[in-house]
C-alpha cells in the first residue's frame, strides 16, 4: 500500500480515510501507524513487555473517544453561542467483574468500562452544563462504541515493493 492510497477522503466525503499499523522491528511490540499524512508511533508499557515508545492500543481508543467528545461539545457550544471558554476530557479504560456492575446488561463473566470526566470551563448555567453532559453521549465514537460492531477480518497479500533496477 502506497502513501497515496493512505490518504483517503475526509469522513463526510465518500471514501473513508484507511489507518496502516504495520511493526516497525525496533521493538518488541512496537508498531508504526500511518493515516493521510499522519505517523504515530505505538507500543505496550514496559510492564507489559513493549518500551513504551508510544501510546498503546487502549490509549489510542480512548484519545478518540475524548477528542471526539471534546470536538462536539465544542460544535454544540459554537453552534448554540454557549459561553464554553475550554473543555478538559480524562478517560480511563479497566475490565470490570459483573458482579461489580449494578447498571450492566451482562450476566457474568467481565466487561470494559471506560469512565470519561468532562470538566467544562466557562460562565455556564447548571442547565447548559447538564445539557453539554447529555451531549458528550452522542458523539459519534461514544455512539460507535455503544452500538453493535461487526469487524470484518481478512487476510490479504500486500503487493512487494519494486525491485531496484539492474543496470
Amino acid at each position: 500500500m502506497s502513501a497515496q492510497d493512505l490518504t483517503g477522503a475526509s469522513p463526510n466525503g465518500s471514501a473513508p480515510r484507511v489507518v496502516e499499523v504495520a511493526e516497525d522491528l525496533t521493538g518488541r511490540y512496537t508498531q508504526t501507524a500511518r493515516v493521510g499524512p499522519h505517523t504515530l508511533t505505538l507500543d505496550e508499557p514496559v510492564a507489559l513487555g513493549g518500551g513504551d515508545l508510544g501510546p498503546g492500543p487502549y490509549d489510542l481508543l480512548l484519545m478518540g473517544l475524548g477528542a471526539c467528545t471534546a470536538m462536539t461539545l465544542r460544535m454544540y457550544a459554537e453552534r448554540k453561542g454557549l459561553p464554553l471558554q475550554r473543555v478538559r476530557v480524562r478517560l480511563t479504560h479497566r475490565r470490570i467483574h459483573v458482579a461489580d456492575c449494578a447498571d450492566c446488561e451482562s450476566l457474568e463473566g467481565q466487561i470494559a468500562e471506560i469512565s470519561r470526566d468532562i470538566e467544562l470551563e466557562g460562565p455556564l448555567t447548571p442547565e447548559e452544563r447538564a445539557r453539554l453532559i447529555e451531549i458528550a453521549n452522542r458523539c459519534p465514537v461514544h455512539r460507535t462504541l455503544t452500538s453493535e460492531i461487526k469487524i470484518r477480518t481478512r487476510e490479504v497479500v500486500f503487493a512487494a515493493p519494486a525491485a531496484p533496477a539492474t543496470p
